[in-house]
C-alpha cells in the first residue's frame, strides 16, 4: 500500500488518480500509523516552503517521514516535496526544511523570453542512471509547475536534470529517497512510468 501524505497542500488527487489507473493500491492519509505501515510513501504538494513545513509541524508529520525514510520505506517527494527534503528555500527565509537531503531551493532567475513560474513541458538530461526512469529515453517530457528550484549539494544523487534559463536539478535519487521538481501524475504516459517505478522499487531486494 502507498501511503501519500496528506497535509494541505492540494494535488492528492491526481497523483491518488494515477496511482489507480496503474492498479496500485493508495491512500490519501495524515495517521501516522498508516503513513508508518506503508509500503511506499509519497510526499506531494504544491504551494509556499514556509506554510508547507508549518502544517507538517502542525500534524506531527515531521517525525513520522524521518521515522519511515530512516528505516528504508521508499519515500517519494513531488514538486514542493521534492524542495521540503531540502535544507532551506529562498522562498521563505529562516525557515529549515527537513534536511535528508543537502541543498537549497532558489528561485528562477528573472530572464527575457522565460516566465516564471515555470509552466510547461521540459526534456529530461539523465545525469545518472536512476530507478524512477527505468525503461524510458533521454529528453522525455514532463511537465513543471514551479518558480523555486533545487541546487543539490550531492552532484552524485542527480538523476535528471533541464534547463530553464538556468540549469535545474530535476530529479534526485539517495538510496530509497527518491524526489521529482516535475509532475509525473500529470507528465502522460511518461509520468506514469516514472510511478509505476517507484511503486515498483524495491521489490527486487
Amino acid at each position: 500500500m502507498i501511503a501519500i501524505i496528506d497535509y494541505d497542500a492540494g494535488n492528492l488527487k491526481s497523483v491518488y488518480k494515477a496511482l489507480q489507473f496503474l492498479g496500485q493500491e493508495a491512500v490519501i492519509t495524515r495517521d501516522h500509523k498508516v503513513i508508518r505501515n506503508a509500503d511506499k510513501v509519497i510526499l506531494p504538494g504544491v504551494g509556499s516552503f514556509g506554510d508547507a513545513m508549518q502544517k507538517l509541524k502542525e500534524y506531527g508529520l515531521v517525525p513520522v517521514i524521518r521515522e519511515v525514510v530512516e528505516k528504508g520505506t521508499p519515500f517519494l517527494g513531488i514538486c514542493l516535496g521534492l524542495q521540503l527534503l531540502f535544507e532551506e528555500s529562498e522562498e521563505s527565509p529562516g525557515v529549515k526544511g527537513l534536511g535528508l537531503l543537502k541543498g537549497k531551493i532558489l528561485r528562477i532567475p528573472d530572464k527575457e523570453g522565460l516566465k516564471v513560474p515555470h509552466i510547461g513541458w521540459n526534456s529530461l538530461k539523465f545525469d545518472h542512471p536512476g530507478t524512477l526512469f527505468s525503461g524510458l529515453r533521454e529528453d522525455a517530457y514532463v511537465y513543471f509547475v514551479h518558480s523555486y528550484y533545487l541546487q543539490a549539494e550531492e552532484e552524485e544523487i542527480v538523476t535528471a536534470s533541464t534547463e530553464y534559463g538556468v540549469h535545474i536539478h530535476a530529479s534526485v535519487q539517495k538510496g530509497n529517497l527518491f524526489a521529482c521538481q516535475f509532475h509525473p501524475e500529470k507528465s502522460s504516459s511518461v509520468g506514469l512510468t516514472i510511478l509505476k517505478n517507484f511503486a515498483e522499487a524495491g521489490k527486487e531486494d
